[in-house]
């Protein structure tokens, strides 16, 4: 009788053993699952981040040309990190409204000799910035609204539907 139960005592901690080996393997897989799904949430989370500093920093460079092109796309090269890898923003600025300007504002008293203050017209822009990983194909868009004293040439040019 002492051999038959020996034997069946072994074949009962080889199937236990077996279950254990499953249950940590399962969670060995689970650990790893979630950690590639916290890294690639936190690599989502730099991107939108780093794209969305790079679509601002584009608004601004944009924002210091001149408002000659109603809806025309220019692509800025922006490198946020500065790591030799440049994004580029497309900044398509669109004017919204025009009106003449009353009176000057004080910022701009000392307008250049083409404009007069009756000839000055207020424009409103919306700037639009598009950031696109090519990696993934992930974008960000930011708009931003910018008021620019243009001359009645200039508004002629720029914002001749408006």
């Amino acid at each position: 009788m002492n051999p038959s139960s020996n034997s069946l005592q072994r074949g009962a901690a080889m199937i236990v053993s077996l279950i254990m080996l499953v249950l940590v393997t399962l969670l060995v897989i689970t650990a790893l699952n979630l950690g590639s799904s916290n890294f690639k949430a936190v690599s989502n989370s730099q991107f939108r981040d780093e794209a969305i500093a790079a679509a601002n920093a584009a608004i601004q460079t944009r924002i210091g040309l001149p408002f000659n092109a109603n809806g025309v796309a220019v692509e800025i090269p922006i490198d946020v990190n500065r790591d030799g890898a440049s994004q580029t923003v497309v900044v398509t600025p669109r004017c919204i409204s025009a009106s003449i300007a009353d009176a000057v504002d004080p910022s701009s008293l000392s307008l250049p000799p083409e404009m007069s203050a009756a000839a000055t017209w207020n424009t409103v822009w919306d700037i639009e910035a598009v950031v696109t990983d090519a990696a993934t194909g992930a974008s960000v868009t930011i708009n931003a609204g910018v008021r620019v004293l243009l001359s009645q040439v200039e508004r002629d040019a720029a914002c001749p539907d408006v």
